[in-house]
């Protein structure tokens, strides 16, 4: 848990750090926490992470490159053990924000490391995430000016925080009619427009990452972020261009429905499997969803669904170097592509258990 003490101490992390690096998980929640912790300190420099699930080594190599002398890993449910080694032999102090389980396993491999602080709100009731990290981060430095940053991460993660009515107002235009759920905010909102757009933006070249994320640090507020300039040009392209490739997508997705399940595989040049998976599951609230993207040799899975995080935990077992992780209802695994068609079978078995049990 994050009480005063650990506010406390993540604030003289940040004071500490002078070149520090923000790796976060490569998402609006990930993106509005490394903004929020970036405009309140006006140092550091942001990576979002592209390898799913985990942090893995390759990552290390930034820290030398850029000088850091501060790691801080937001929003990924998973950091590998390579890296960490990696960042340890570099002397570097980490700092972990966090809000997904880990293992008792897990835990003590990171006992192992000096330098390690891992900070989480791990809170899941009747299946609703716990608290976003870019929420936690708002938390902490209760900056009133990034108040629009929290929100879009915080409906982005499936998560209404309970300073929204300061939210709304505040910014009554930004907001929707009838909305009681966070994903009805995320897709009936003008603000989820601009989280919808940060997720797509997120997937163009590193280089319009970064472009993008300096764009961000210095927006006063929402109305800035899609208002056409040339500071944001590739973000509203990226956003145009995939939201018409994604809605090709998601209706095919729609054709893959069979009893309790949707079960949908795609490659091409267009990783968004998360994104897919969290439209289906609040179209198809009653369904089991697992959508696959296959690049190559390695496939990324997206699940979502009652207590998914069990099925999954099942089914991994069955697999030769297969990863994942996530929250109780939504959940991201890393396997071999030539094992694609036996996970769908035992995910299949699996949801068929849970319904006759």
């Amino acid at each position: 848990m994050i009480g005063k003490k650990e506010i406390d101490e993540i604030k003289a992390h940040l004071e500490k750090a002078q070149n520090p690096i923000f790796y976060y998980d490569n998402d609006a929640d990930g993106l509005c926490s490394f903004l929020i912790l970036r405009r309140a300190f006006g140092k550091g420099k942001g990576v979002a992470v592209r390898s799913y699930p985990e942090l893995d080594e390759s990552y290390s190599r930034k820290a030398r490159e850029l000088k850091a002398d501060y790691i801080f890993v937001l929003d990924k449910p998973v950091i590998g053990i390579g890296f960490l080694k990696k960042i340890d032999e570099m002397q570097l102090p980490l700092v972990w924000i966090d809000h997904h389980p880990i293992s008792e396993d897990a835990k003590k491999e990171f006992g192992k490391f000096a330098n390690f602080y891992r900070y989480d709100v791990v809170e899941e009731n009747d299946g609703i995430m716990g608290e976003p990290v870019s929420s936690i981060c708002y938390r902490i430095l209760k900056k009133k000016e990034d108040l629009w940053i929290a929100v879009i991460g915080s409906v982005a993660d499936h998560y209404l925080p309970d300073y929204i009515d300061e939210f709304v107002s505040a910014y009554p235009e930004w907001w929707g009619k009838n909305i009681k759920k966070p994903f009805d905010a995320y897709y009936k909102s003008e603000i989820g427009r601009i989280a919808i757009a940060l997720n797509f933006g997120l997937k163009d070249s590193v280089t319009h990452v970064v472009e993008m994320q300096n764009f961000l640090i210095n927006c006063k507020g929402p109305d800035e972020v899609l208002e056409e300039k040339r500071e944001n040009r590739h973000l509203i392209k990226k956003y145009k261009e995939i939201r018409q490739k994604y809605n090709e997508l998601l209706e095919r997705a729609k054709m893959n429905i069979k009893g309790k399940v949707i079960f949908f595989d795609y490659s091409g040049d267009l990783s968004i499997s998360s994104d897919l998976a969290n439209e289906l599951i609040y179209l198809y609230p009653k369904k089991y969803v697992a959508v696959a993207y296959k690049k190559g040799a390695v496939t990324n899975i997206s699940m979502r669904g009652d207590d998914v995080r069990t099925i999954l935990d099942k089914i991994l077992k069955n697999f030769e170097n297969a990863t994942g992780g996530g929250h109780r209802d939504a959940v991201g695994a890393k396997i071999k592509t030539s094992d694609l068609e036996r996970f769908k079978e035992l995910f299949f078995e699996e949801v068929t258990m849970r319904k006759s049990s």
